[in-house]
């Protein structure tokens, strides 16, 4: 494994692989692609949602290309937004994408955010369960509220509750998103997923590289794609500048660490990892 660095010593993700509306089709297969930062799109037989897509309007400099335009969504059948820090909820994606969303969904505190803007958002609590089309989804417990840490953000107390991963089961296999997440024990002692949207980040109110290690060695059969990384023009700040090679040597089975362009995608099949 070999990543490219900038003159700033970053990590740099691959060279964007640009998305178009075949991306979406209706078919019998289930792709996801990292679309860079911690946004997603899973596509699944019938199905086509995105996990906190940031695909404009982002107040720090990219080290990447956004794979595809906001105008150039054809459909999604609902967008996951895991919690409000604005490099998960973008509102003018958000806003740009809203009449061809047909739902957003996201726990607590910022649904009730969400639908204040006018985003038609339905609000879960931790361990609801839903469905949308060919997609089963499950809300798994994360710790985030970091903003109790800081004078800026006290105008209220963060519950943990306003902070969730995802767990979705599609008809080719389950996919775990943990979210941005301290590691919490019961993260080790889920069903193993098939594949693991993987944070790595060495920050304390993420899951750290010593956490992200243990992660992946509780479930040494899951691929684990990384996100999260190599993405933001900020070299002091350690929620975005984990470097997928200080995995390799200390993962069970390191050939299913997967490095990803944004756009990239990546073919989950039935049975086969």
């Amino acid at each position: 494994m070999k990543i490219t660095k900038n003159e700033k010593g970053q990590a740099v993700a691959p060279n964007t692989v640009f998305m178009n509306e075949e991306c979406f089709n209706r078919d019998n297969k289930t792709r996801i692609y990292w679309l860079g930062g911690g946004s997603l799109m899973i596509h699944s037989h019938q199905t086509n949602i995105m996990i906190d897509p940031v695909l404009k309007g982002f107040d720090l400099p990219l080290l990447y290309e956004i794979p595809i335009k906001t105008d150039d969504i054809p459909y999604l059948d609902a967008v996951l937004i895991t919690h409000i820090d604005n490099d998960h909820f973008s509102r003018e994606t958000c806003r740009d994408i809203k009449d061809v969303c047909q739902f957003y969904h996201a726990p607590n505190y910022v649904a009730d955010v969400m639908n204040e803007q006018g985003f038609l958002t339905q609000k879960h609590d931790i361990n609801d369960s839903f469905s949308i089309l060919d997609m089963k989804i499950r809300l798994t417990r994360a710790k985030h509220n970091w903003q109790n840490d800081s004078t800026k953000w006290q105008y209220r107390y963060w519950e943990e509750k306003d902070y969730c991963g995802y767990w979705i089961e599609t008809p080719d296999g389950t996919i775990w998103l943990p979210g941005d997440s301290k590691l919490l024990e019961e993260h080790l002692h889920m069903e193993e997923p098939d594949v693991i949207l993987f944070d790595f980040a060495d920050n304390d109110w993420h899951i750290t590289l010593e956490g992200a290690i243990q992660l992946a060695n509780s479930y040494p059969n899951s691929d684990l794609i990384c996100i999260h990384w190599g993405s933001i023009d900020a070299p002091h700040m350690t929620p975005f500048n984990g470097n997928p090679e200080e995995l390799y040597n200390k993962i069970i089975h390191p050939e299913r660490i997967k490095v990803l362009a944004p756009g990239e995608v990546y073919s989950l099949k039935k049975g086969e990892l």
